[in-house]
């Protein structure tokens, strides 16, 4: 059955949040609401009437018999942590149902994430765990992948900044984690134990209040009995710490608190209070959690750690991303400004970090889904035998677009400076003429010149009867995934090794067809044209002063064959002689008429030289899949 939505699930330590993407849509996820709220506390209760309740309605609804809250941790074997978390998913699912926001059972494909300094193994094990809720389709991912994700759709992060290093700080309840992403590779940065949650100031906050309390025995007897109020009072706690943080500049004055409130009867209230004053001391008192650091110079550590391991690599993020709930507090965007300065490296705060995780992996698992079936589109069209038949096509135009610069280029480098060295009398007999243009012609071949001029004509017929019609395959293709048609074409043109990868085809020609071109066509013509002067009588009387005539009648009685033969290998025909009867016009002449026979026997060669071809035609079909996988590469990080 076809996944219709991808749901975003931020279960946190704290709070929880979803959100939803519709698959076959761009536009931004939707975050869903639970109990008329886009943002849960993580909170399951149990009411003997009313079953399972999670969230607000968990913390107020009166009859509340079992309350646990902050319960999320790395996956281990306890039996009531595994039901808790299970419950909570599979309660969270039943509502989401009920209520219409999603569509489930198999159209519908959870994403929830962990902390990105979890191990494969705990990643796999968190998910086994998972399904135990009963959701057909889940996957865990690492948080931090989902903030990259909701930066770069959100339009936070431009495409060069995609592409080079980025180093995100997600700050959550019970871990802070420090992942880096270089070239859209993520890589998460091991610190050892990493117990640096906010939950830690939370913690403090209840013990200075509980310490202070006046009734502080009654409470501690209250809790013990009854320890779903003392998870109240942790609550308590935690909305202090977020009203203390969100309104900074209002407690500044000492008589300023931000208080929260839980009443446990109507005789014993518990109000935890703190103003600039009071959290600072909280934010530097030694924690035995942190191995009696301060959170904040624990805090300050890490980010210096993480600095160092990057220097290590060469590495300067241009950008810092910070998220999770607790990268409201500003003092730690005052640590990581200090630690990673402007202009080098630029500080983004997420705007609202408390959404975007939910929403990041919702982008997530539709960018999966999107990325997958785009990369199975190509390479359908790369594994089709279209593009072999695609380039086969187009090869006797290829053929055409080098005859005539071969014939050329063979002509001006073998044939005429050979016939001008003869007839200077720089080559003594026509057979040595024969032996000179094929050296010529073989090491003009072989050289960097006629090479440039194959690549040049290699990469116009490309340009020209290649790839439109690759793009008439790919566009449609891009049209499918809403991205640019540039993203797989090549329009800044290519380089020669790619539509010539590794073969010069002046080779393949010297392989098979170059002694036969330059024994009928070099050779034979050049040869015959000036054998024919002597024997039509255009040289014989002149020779005849010089040799004497019983020579040449002696050569006539031979058969016409051997007296050519005779005369290129044995005749050394005077200089006054040569320039006279070859001058440099019917030199000209003479290669004007020969061109006709070169082309034609070049075509003749070309086409039937199909090996070298045939090993073209593989060639450029595996370049092209490499190219065109590099492409995808690059091509998928624009699907949305």
């Amino acid at each position: 059955m076809e996944i219709l939505e991808t749901i975003g699930f931020d279960l946190g330590h704290g709070e929880t949040a979803v959100a939803k993407a519709i698959v076959e849509s761009i536009e931004p996820p939707e975050m869903l609401e639970i109990n008329n709220k886009k943002n849960q506390i993580t909170a399951l209760g149990w009411h003997p009437k009313l079953g399972y309740l999670v969230g607000e309605q968990a913390l107020i609804q009166a009859g509340v018999t079992q309350l646990t809250i902050s319960f999320k941790q790395k996956p281990n074997n306890d039996s009531r942590y595994r039901e808790t978390i299970s419950t909570f998913l599979a309660t969270y699912y039943r509502l989401l149902k009920e209520s219409k926001q999603i569509e489930g059972e198999e159209t519908t494909y959870f994403y929830i994430g962990c902390p990105s300094g979890w191990s494969v193994s705990e990643r796999e094990e968190y998910q086994k765990l998972l399904r135990e809720a009963g959701i057909a389709k889940l996957n865990v991912v690492p948080e931090s992948r989902a903030a990259f994700m909701q930066a770069k759709e959100a339009g936070k992060l431009e495409y060069e900044k995609l592409l080079s290093s980025v180093l995100i700080v997600d700050i959550g309840s019970s871990t802070t984690d420090f992942t880096l992403v270089k070239s859209l590779e993520e890589i998460p940065m091991d610190f050892g134990s990493n117990t640096l949650g906010a939950s830690l100031i939370d913690k403090a906050i209840f013990e200075r209040t509980f310490a202070k309390h006046e009734q502080s025995d009654l409470l501690k007897k209250v809790f013990n009995e009854y320890p779903h109020h003392q998870a109240r009072c942790e609550l308590a706690c935690r909305k202090t710490k977020e009203d203390y943080f969100s309104n900074e500049q209002l407690y500044s004055d000492p008589q300023s608190f931000a208080r929260g409130f839980e009443s446990i009867n109507e005789q014993i209230y518990f109000i935890p209070q703190v103003n600039k004053s009071m959290m600072e001391e909280i934010l530097n008192q030694p924690l035995p959690e942190l191995k009696r650091q301060s959170w904040m110079q624990s805090f300050r550590d890490s980010v210096n750690e993480a600095k160092e391991k990057l220097e290590k690599l060469g590495i300067v993020p241009q950008l810092v991303l910070m998220t999770g709930g607790a990268s409201r507090m500003k003092f730690t965007h005052q640590i990581c400004q200090e630690i990673f300065p402007e202009p080098e490296t630029l500080l983004r705060p997420d705007p609202e970090p408390e959404r975007c995780i939910a929403l990041g992996l919702a982008r997530v698992g539709r960018w999966d889904l999107r990325a997958a079936a785009f990369k199975q589109e190509v390479n359908k069209l790369l594994d089709s035998q279209k593009l072999k038949k695609l380039i086969e096509r187009h090869i006797p135009k290829l053929i055409e677009l080098l005859i005539k610069p071969l014939a050329d280029g063979l002509l001006e480098n073998a044939v005429r400076p050979g016939v001008k060295d003869w007839q200077k009398n720089q080559i003594r007999t026509l057979g040595d003429l024969e032996t000179s243009m094929k050296s010529r012609a073989e090491q003009w071949l072989k050289g960097d010149r006629a090479q440039q001029i194959i690549n040049n004509q290699c990469i116009s017929w490309f340009n020209k009867e290649i790839q439109p019609d690759l793009a008439a395959e790919t566009d449609p293709i891009c049209r499918k995934f809403q991205i640019p048609r540039s993203s797989l074409r090549f329009e800044d043109s290519i380089e020669p090794a790619f539509v010539n990868p590794e073969l010069k085809i002046g080779d393949a020609i010297l392989a098979d067809t170059v002694a036969f071109i330059i024994n009928v066509v070099i050779g034979g013509g050049t040869l015959a044209s000036i054998i024919t002067l002597i024997l039509t009588g255009h040289l014989v009387w002149p020779i005849a002063l010089v040799y004497g005539a019983s020579v040449m009648a002696a050569g006539m009685e031979l058969n016409r064959q051997s007296v050519q033969e005779a005369i290129k290998t044995n005749l050394d025909i005077p200089s006054w002689i040569r320039f006279s009867f070859l001058s440099d016009r019917k030199v000209n002449d003479m290669c004007s008429q020969l061109k006709p026979e070169l082309e034609k026997v070049l075509q003749q060669q070309l086409a039937a030289n199909q090996e070298a071809f045939d090993k073209l035609i593989g060639q450029i079909g595996q370049g092209l899949q490499k190219v065109l996988s590099t492409k995808v590469q690059e091509a998928i990080i624009l699907i949305q």
